[in-house]
């Protein structure tokens, strides 16, 4: 449930881990963050990934200029270079603003 610094959801959280590479990848442990223009869950809700639940531990904003090499491990690339790369071939037509704010969701597999 959103609270006073929390904005509505935009995406089913459902949505917030779609491609196969990304699914494998936060499956294995590799990939704990999500970068996403909206909000698509909040902390304490859940999803699951083929039948693995996984929770929101935090959600934030963020602006792209202000990320790390350590964020983009998180978000499972080797390197910044390398998110920022593959973020403009996915969605074609788009520039890197460093100052676009995005909504980081973390997450964890959730503790049985």
């Amino acid at each position: 449930m959103p609270d006073d610094k929390f904005p509505e959801k935009t995406c089913l959280i459902d949505r917030l881990v779609t491609h196969d590479r990304f699914i494998a990848a936060v499956l294995a442990g590799a990939k704990t963050q999500q970068r996403r223009a909206g909000v698509y869950g909040y902390p304490g809700e859940s999803f699951k990934l083929e039948g693995i639940a996984f929770v929101i531990s935090s959600l934030r904003s963020q602006s792209l200029e202000s990320m790390t090499e350590s964020d983009a491990k998180r978000e499972g690339y080797a390197s910044l270079k390398a998110y920022r790369e593959l973020i403009l071939r996915m969605h074609q037509g788009m520039t890197w603003d460093g100052k676009m704010k995005v909504w980081v969701h973390e997450f964890e597999r959730e503790s049985v």
